[in-house]
């Protein structure tokens, strides 16, 4: 499976066509639409998301509520559209007075508009500014909805939550399953299990605001009943971990991944950090503990992954940072574009629909690619295949 996103922030849409989606998957719009919605929350977003309210319209691949095999068109409309259909139009501008207004000349400490402009060769940098906005994840979690889909009818659970903010860290997540740790964070704003750390959060993402200032922090994506052996340890670019780790660092604004225990490995012995192998009749082999999240040898091992990724704080900043203008190679405060404070726990779930995307993309490729009802029953046969090896 693969899938290609176009559009720019600003522009009248943003689209997405994915092949490779087996045929007979059950897909309405409203699979996807729950996620968009959820993308849209969290405690410290910006007006952006009092403007849209994003809907899903699938226009192909999809037929009486099931997948055809064919390639799957989804689109979202930008409402905002409407106030930039001149900044932002095809056709050559007439006057250029607005243009001219709105060009975008002293660039952003933090975002891709310098580097961008020098790679592309644009004046205006609004050209950068509006293909690399985060708002290109809008349809990054479409995707990643179909793709949960085809996880759901393995019976493959997801889910992810926030685990740091500002500094705060959640201590308390001690959930006993997905569904409570999913319930609870779906009714936090900041999408944090641990209800004292998350008034904490929303101190922090208050103060930063207050400040003009923006906060990063950490989100963590689990996933649960994948089966054993998805991955390979043959080639380096087929190694699963190595596919998930490139899709957390491929979301804006983060900068870090570790699976299991991750860095904290670094500090221990390794007989504290190996995972020992049991076996059982009635759930064949697991491990004693999960410290690897759920990998060796890039393959899943049967045990939940666990991976967490770290966002930086959003650089843009209502007390902007000084940078230079190319035009008069003068030094300015940085432009100001509409932002959030803190875009953590809408990036929690942009993380889920990207590690969604790769486990189901690797589930496909490995047990079968046309029909879902065959991926079913392989996948099947290879779970037992794994217990009783």
């Amino acid at each position: 499976m693969r899938y290609l996103t176009a559009g720019e922030s600003h522009g009248p849409q943003l689209t997405t066509i994915i092949e490779g989606v087996p045929a007979g998957l059950t897909l309405f719009a409203e699979h996807i639409n729950e996620d968009l919605a959820r993308r849209q929350k969290g405690y410290g977003r910006g007006r952006r998301m009092q403007i849209e309210k994003d809907e899903v319209k699938i226009l192909s691949g999809v037929r009486h509520g099931k997948t055809l095999g064919s390639p799957i068109t989804l689109v979202v409309e930008n409402r905002d559209w409407k106030h930039w259909t001149n900044i932002m139009g095809i056709e050559p501008l007439v006057d250029d007075t607005e243009e001219v207004k709105r060009k975008v000349t002293r660039p952003r400490p933090g975002h891709a508009d310098l580097n961008g402009a020098i790679k592309y060769g644009h004046r205006d940098m609004r050209n950068v500014l509006e293909r690399s906005s985060a708002r290109e994840t809008t349809v990054r979690v479409a995707a990643g909805a179909v793709a949960k889909r085809i996880l759901s009818e393995l019976g493959i659970r997801i889910a992810s939550h926030v685990v740091e903010i500002g500094g705060v860290k959640a201590e308390h997540i001690a959930y006993t399953s997905l569904e409570e740790l999913q319930r609870v964070t779906e009714q936090s704003p900041v999408r944090c299990f641990d209800a004292e750390a998350e008034k904490k959060m929303m101190a922090a993402i208050d103060e930063a605001k207050e400040k003009g200032d923006s906060i990063g922090g950490i989100v963590e994506v689990i996933v649960e009943g994948v089966p054993t052996g998805v991955g390979s340890y043959v080639h380096y670019d087929r190694k699963l971990d190595a596919k998930i780790a490139a899709a957390i660092v491929s979301i804006n604004a983060f900068k870090g991944v570790e699976f299991g225990i991750g860095f904290e490995a670094a500090r221990r012995f390794g007989s504290e950090v190996h995972d020992e192998i049991i076996w059982s009749k009635e759930t064949g082999y697991t491990r004693k503990t999960n410290r690897l999240g759920g990998f060796e040898g890039g393959m899943t091992t049967g045990m939940p992954i666990v991976v967490r990724g770290v966002m930086k704080p959003i650089p843009t900043l209502y007390k902007p940072l000084m940078s230079v203008d190319i035009e008069t190679k003068e030094p300015f405060a940085a432009s100001i574009e509409r932002s959030d404070s803190c875009a953590v726990p809408a990036a929690s779930v942009v993380a889920e629909a990207v590690v969604a995307w790769e486990i189901a993309a690797a589930i496909v490729e490995q047990f079968g690619q046309d029909r879902m009802d065959l991926i079913i029953q392989n996948v099947e046969n290879m779970r037992r295949y794994a217990k009783e090896f």
